[in-house]
């Protein structure tokens, strides 16, 4: 869009206020909002913030080693529109947005995590290839309890609401009123629905640019969760939010396209179940790649535990054939629909982090021809111990696995894989030392 365009969107929507957003290295939205008058000033200039943001964790203190803090004298660094992302915030009076890229002196932050897609995907442009996704995420939602601690009582404390959209399972009209707001933000949505735990919700929309949909992945989790704000609940995109529900996966959809003829580049109807070599390789790329990914994938301690058997999150590392036993699921459908269903990333993952991953694992296995080997038939979970290797299990284990794939560091960058590292490293420090209620319950009456 041009700089007319928006001021006259502006004018005609009555917007006093821009939002001037980016991604932390956790994909929280960090912003500041500025006069919309200002619009052109902040289009040519940009908005400074603390390059340290990129340190901060989220008990609100910096994490040493990052790179981002003492190490640069605490520089600042300037946000920079992209004019394609101005939106409207309809929940929002007189509010709309843009998302920015990092920059220094003209120069483009490595650490910065939409730039770290962005430069992966301009390899597959070089290639002549367009890359193609899709977000499926789930979440929980819970009352407040009356002293403001959480979780408090679940949303929907009902059994068995799996597939159901009435008054039961959604009292205030949650899931519709958030239709409507990411319709409007242009976010094409195709079906929302209760998920199999209480509480639990899930969101799917339509495919499109990777980076669309990074855009959009990101715009989807914080309106969530200021919508759910706005009516008095808490929304988590957490991993594994209690002992007794499930987990919360932010599954992706992977694919290649043509970019003039937009022809899908998966789909080959004489190849081996209908897959193109490339998609083959991509695939082959996916299962290479997986622990390397896994700390991006699932980035907080508690993302691990998702992974458990018989939870259709991954346990082993395996691929199959509309199979939602694995690591990676290649559904049915052909043509334009031809796509893999990465089932590994944890919902509480930043998404410019795991398309990122993603297609640079997808990228490896294009260049180097990595086969997949055979697909697993019938119920993973069930399969003898050692027939498959399992996903790790500890974000420690994870964070080891990361640094030991030099395909991921190298395509990631040193700087963003030494910031994200040092806030993990951070983050298992502080958790070591925590004394957890699980601790005193067990050994504090008979120890």
């Amino acid at each position: 869009m041009e700089v007319k365009e928006i001021q006259e969107r502006i004018e005609a929507e009555n917007i006093d206020t821009l939002r001037i957003e980016f991604p932390d290295l956790y994909g929280i939205c960090r912003c500041k909002i500025v006069p919309a008058k200002h619009l052109e000033q902040v289009v040519e200039e940009g908005i400074n913030f603390a390059q340290a943001i990129y340190a901060i964790h989220l008990a609100n203190g910096v994490a040493p080693g990052t790179g981002c803090g003492d190490e640069i004298e605490w520089k600042d660094m300037t946000i920079i529109p992209d004019m394609s992302t101005f939106a409207v915030l309809p929940y929002l009076e007189g509010t709309a947005r843009f998302i920015g890229n990092a920059f220094r002196k003209g120069e483009a932050i490595p650490v910065d995590p939409r730039f770290a897609l962005q430069r992966i995907l301009k390899k597959y442009e070089e290639k002549g290839l367009r890359p193609v996704s899709a977000s499926e995420l789930e979440f929980f939602l819970y009352n407040p309890t009356e002293s403001g601690t959480v979780p408090g009582e679940l949303y929907n404390p009902n059994l068995s609401c799996v597939y159901q959209t009435n008054p039961t399972s959604d009292r205030l009209g949650f899931m519709r009123s958030i239709q409507n707001i990411l319709l409007k933000l242009g976010i094409d949505l195709i079906y929302l629905n209760h998920e199999f735990f209480p509480s639990q919700f899930e969101v799917n929309w339509k495919y499109d640019h990777v980076l669309k949909m990074a855009d959009q992945t990101f715009t989807f989790k914080y309106v969530c969760k200021e919508v759910a704000a706005q009516n008095n609940l808490h929304l988590t995109f957490m991993g594994r939010p209690t002992t007794e529900g499930g987990g919360s996966g932010g599954h992706i959809h992977l694919s290649l396209s043509d970019p003039k003829t937009r022809k899908n580049l998966f789909d080959d109807p004489n190849g081996k179940s209908g897959m193109s070599d490339l998609m083959r390789y991509f695939l082959g790329g996916q299962m290479a790649h997986a622990k390397g990914m896994s700390a991006l994938f699932a980035p907080t301690i508690n993302s691990y535990k998702r992974y458990v058997l018989d939870s259709f999150a991954p346990y082993y590392l395996a691929w199959g054939l509309d199979n939602r036993t694995v690591y990676c699921r290649v559904p049915d459908e052909r043509g334009q629909a031809t796509r893999i269903e990465n089932r590994a990333p944890c919902a509480s993952a930043n998404p410019y982090l795991v398309f990122a991953a993603a297609f640079a694992a997808g990228l490896d296995g294009i260049e180097n021809k990595i086969d997949p080997g055979e697909h697993a038939v019938g119920d993973v979970y069930s399969a003898a111990p050692g027939t498959c290797e399992t996903v790790p299990f500890y974000l420690r284990d994870a964070l080891e696995h990361l640094k030991d794939d030099k395909v991921l560091c190298d395509a990631m960058g040193p700087e963003l894989v030494q910031a994200f590292i040092a806030l993990k490293k951070d983050e298992l420090e502080r958790f070591r030392l925590h004394v957890t209620d699980w601790e005193f319950k067990e050994y504090s009456y008979q120890l």
